[in-house]
């Protein structure tokens, strides 16, 4: 016989547990809990980008900790129940399957939801969370805005925005005025991100990939410096745009293809 599993009903026991008698645990609230909640779904992106299945497999266990920890936590304040929590989960998937658990056909699915999920907002931004990542909750606004037409016509209309805001930004930098220089980053940021949506593209995981093109050529460049017994400091720009190329050139060869 294989070694017994825990089961849900007993990770449930065992959070009920630690409340009572882990000082941590015990003074822990919804508020306290935030940060770790946010920490713990990106540690799970990472597993998921490295495809690193045991890794993964203990990241989605640490997030559903964070899911019993909120419950329990509501459960003492007699707001509701972790069955509540599925309860409510399972009611929410039947509705939104009509396909499955009924007879609507599944082409008529995603517009029927769309339009249910339009009657039931008052705002056209409702359920967009604040607290997403700026370039991802941008480009879901916009997504939203452009629902009901307020969307621009063509792409050279939004290049024509982002020269307009470059022209703003510049503006400002005369103007020395930080707020205005913040303000106007800020648009230049946003019609990015609608050339993004416009053109189909994710801003949020193209800057993240932006971001890990950027470590892995300039470790690319710390590598090549300390072969030439080089200390960065010591080298000048120009010293470093060589090896910055030749990172570029070394990736271009592995994918057999340009960035």
């Amino acid at each position: 016989m294989g070694e017994r599993k825990y089961t849900f009903d007993e990770l449930v026991r065992v959070m009920e547990r630690l409340r009572r008698e882990c000082p941590w645990d015990r003074e822990q609230t919804h508020e306290s809990l935030k940060k770790y909640l946010i920490e713990e779904a990106y540690e799970v992106l990472d597993a998921i980008d490295e495809k690193d299945d045991e890794k993964l497999r203990e990241e989605l266990g640490d997030l559903l900790l964070q899911v019993v920890f909120h419950s329990q936590i509501a459960k003492e304040r007699n707001a509701f129940r972790i069955e509540d929590v599925i309860d409510g989960l399972v009611k929410k998937l039947i509705e939104r399957h009509p396909h499955v658990f009924g007879n609507e056909k599944p082409e008529n699915v995603l517009k029927n939801w769309e339009k249910k999920k339009m009657e039931k907002r008052e705002s056209i931004f409702e359920g967009i969370p604040k607290h997403l990542p700026a370039l991802m909750r941008s480009q879901k606004l916009q997504d939203r805005a452009s629902q009901v037409g307020f969307d621009f016509r063509s792409v050279d209309e939004v290049f024509g925005k982002i020269e307009e805001e470059l022209g703003e930004l510049k503006q400002a930098m005369r103007s020395g005025n930080k707020e205005e220089l913040k303000h106007e980053i800020g648009d230049i940021l946003t019609a990015v991100v609608e050339l993004a949506r416009f053109l189909g593209v994710d801003a949020e995981e193209a800057l993240q990939e932006a971001n890990e093109r950027f470590i892995r050529r300039f470790s690319y460049v710390e590598k090549r410096a300390k072969e030439e017994g080089r200390k960065l400091e010591e080298m000048s720009l120009e010293e470093m745009d060589r090896l910055w190329e030749e990172a570029k050139r070394s990736e271009t060869k592995e994918s057999g293809k340009g960035s």
